[in-house]
């Protein structure tokens, strides 16, 4: 090669307890959503045929664990699944009575976030039915449920929103990386001695000379990241040294349900309808084509108007289950 852009992102972090992926899968790409949304449907088809009252209570309980803006949106999602999507589909169980459970070790929601957004947040979550616990980390997970602050929570659906790690590509680059994995670079995105090598998105650190922080591994990130070293190839083959990276931080945004979200946009904090607004706004701006956005903003109003949430096919993915490892 010519010049080389390593992006492979990165996975889910079970903090040495890798076996938990199959019992709690993340959402990091399309199949994660289709195996959680599989997951989620199977479990009200469970509880509506099974005659064991605890088994179906059982089912009725879903764990996220994670509180930042990914178990944020998930433990929204489900509650109005439960309390609206699916509130008249059963003849022998209410959804609206599904426990949605968020489990976060930090003591606040979005720790990420400012304080004030956080307890916003909190609060929104709560008026949706979602139980929030704060301060404690999710152990001993089984099939059969998990433990929280010593407490055993049966349950059939958990879902993992805790932490990342890098793709194990940054450590055969023979450079510096931090705890997680990702690649330290250089205030250009490229790595040490190689000079035509860059590192964006996920897998890479790069320490904002604002507050000497690495820049979070986000979408808008990676899209800034990712134009520069576009530009830095440019520059490159036309014989100059590639450029310094500068990040504009727009602000931050998490959803959690309809008409309920947080935003901090830096001279300015949201909550509710007003940053679930800006949210929808944002998201639709950065679609590309006009084709695209008006067929995103027809397809979530009619979503909005008539509180449908899409399709609700349950599927399985038999040929990667019978792939033989190693």
């Amino acid at each position: 090669y010519d010049y080389l852009i390593v992006a492979t992102g990165s996975r889910h972090s079970y903090f040495g307890n890798d076996e938990w992926e199959k019992l709690a899968p993340g959402l990091k790409s399309l199949e994660d959503a289709v195996e959680i949304r599989r997951r989620i449907l199977m479990a009200f088809e469970f509880a509506e045929k099974t005659q064991d009252l605890e088994a179906r209570a059982a089912a009725m309980n879903f764990v996220i664990i994670g509180g930042g803006p990914t178990g944020v949106e998930m433990a929204g999602a489900i509650a109005e699944i439960a309390r609206q999507t699916l509130a008249k589909d059963f003849r022998h169980i209410d959804p609206k009575t599904a426990r949605v459970i968020l489990v976060e070790g930090d003591k606040r929601v979005l720790s990420g976030f400012p304080e004030d957004l956080s307890a916003s947040a909190l609060e929104q979550l709560k008026e949706l039915g979602v139980e929030v616990i704060t301060g404690t980390h999710a152990t001993n997970l089984t099939e059969k449920g998990l433990e929280v602050a010593g407490k055993f929570i049966p349950c059939r659906v958990k879902i993992w929103a805790a932490g990342n790690t890098a793709s194990f590509v940054g450590k055969t680059l023979g450079v510096p990386v931090d705890r997680a994995g990702r690649v330290i670079v250089q205030d250009d995105l490229t790595i040490p001695g190689h000079p035509e090598v860059q590192v964006i998105g996920d897998l890479a650190h790069f320490t904002s000379p604002k507050d000497e922080k690495p820049l979070p591994g986000v979408s808008p990130v990676a899209i800034h990241e990712g134009r520069h070293a576009a530009h830095n190839i440019l520059h490159m083959i036309e014989g100059a040294k590639p450029q310094r990276f500068y990040y504009w931080d727009k602000g931050s945004m998490a959803t959690i349900g309809r008409n309920r979200a947080v935003a901090d946009l830096n001279v300015v904090h949201l909550s509710g309808l007003p940053a679930w607004l800006a949210w929808l706004f944002i998201h639709v701006l950065y679609l590309v084509g006009f084709r695209n956005r008006i067929a995103v903003l027809f397809q979530w109003a009619w979503a909005y108007f008539t509180f449908n949430k899409g399709a609700r096919l349950i599927t399985r993915n038999f040929q990667a289950e019978q792939r033989p490892f190693g």
